[in-house]
């Protein structure tokens, strides 16, 4: 279960004073974790990324071979003080990714260590900017994409999920969460067969997907409309990339408050757990390897579709 990892999380984030610092602090004795926080200002303000390493029995950290899974967080703020009180729902993927941190080092803590390393980032921010966005307004954050995709997407790692509130639309209608196609270079591929299987198992429901577009898939600030911010780490990364959308049936803005539902975060959070057991040990494929291999050979790269302004 990961509930009660989920509550403490949220409570922890849910405050004016939270910083990178204390969420690191939360791990302190867990064996064998290593927590660590770097701060970054910009004009908008400061924020405070938190990356947490999680070593399998089998990981590249200890030496071993076992594919490493990435679990991003991602988000504008976790606040938007003073204009907002309280958590916002943009926080959804900071409380789901460091629970999903805090899960596996108590497992570990206890005595089952996954095959694989998994490592976890995201960053904290309580008092971050809105900005206008269609159909609501969305979160803004203090330092820019590129900014963020440095500290979170991390080399070495074989496959990301990437955790994202994705409630201000119309085009997901769903109260849980969500799951994106992989993402690979700039090709949007089938949705994953393990990963629809997994969410089946964990949530006890079936599947859900949500559809997305090339414009979201291409780097913020390019101009074109984006779903939100859920698949740009796929534009700074050659795995691929999945998107975890926790998603609500109605529209509700980035920066409402109020919003934020707590089984939802953990159903969330017991599926990227699952997925890195999975993952781990091999049994979990983000992709079919050979249909991607003769995509690229009927159709060539798509990588240029992550770079903001592709040369000619």
């Amino acid at each position: 279960m990961s509930l009660q990892q989920t509550l403490q999380v949220f409570e922890l984030l849910d405050s004016a004073y939270v910083d990178g610092q204390q969420v690191v602090d939360l791990f302190a004795g867990l064996p064998g974790i290593s927590a660590t926080t770097t701060r970054v200002s910009g004009a908008k303000g400061r924020t405070d990324f938190v990356r947490i390493t999680v070593p399998g029995a089998q990981g590249k950290s200890r030496g071993g071979s076992a594919p490493t899974l990435g679990i991003i967080g991602r988000l504008g703020g976790i606040g938007a003080r003073p204009t907002r009180i309280g958590l916002v729902s943009d926080a959804d993927g900071a409380v789901a990714a460091m629970s999903c941190a805090l899960k596996l080092a108590q497992m570990q803590g206890k005595g089952d260590v996954l095959d694989g390393d998994v490592v976890i980032t995201t960053h904290i921010c309580p008092d971050a900017p809105t900005r206008p966005h269609e159909p609501v307004d969305f979160m803004d954050s203090p330092c820019d994409d590129l900014t963020m995709n440095e500290n979170e997407v991390v080399e070495g790692v074989d496959a990301i999920l990437s955790i994202d509130t994705t409630k201000g639309n119309r085009i997901l209608n769903h109260k849980g969460f969500a799951l994106s196609p992989t993402v690979k270079e700039g090709y949007i591929l089938r949705v994953s067969e393990d990963l629809l299987r997994i969410m089946e198992m964990t949530s006890g429901k079936p599947a859900v997907t949500f559809p997305i577009t090339t414009q979201d898939i291409t780097p913020y600030g390019n101009g074109v409309y984006h779903l939100n911010s859920i698949l740009q780490p796929s534009t700074a990364t050659d795995v691929p990339v999945v998107g975890v959308a926790i998603c609500s049936e109605s529209v509700v803005p980035g920066c409402g408050t109020g919003a934020s539902h707590e089984v939802d975060i953990a159903d969330a959070v017991r599926f990227a757990v699952e997925v890195a057991k999975e993952f781990g040990r091999g049994t979990c494929a983000f992709y079919d390897r050979q249909e991607y291999a003769l995509l690229l050979s009927l159709y060539g790269s798509l990588g240029h579709l992550r770079t903001r302004k592709p040369t000619a």
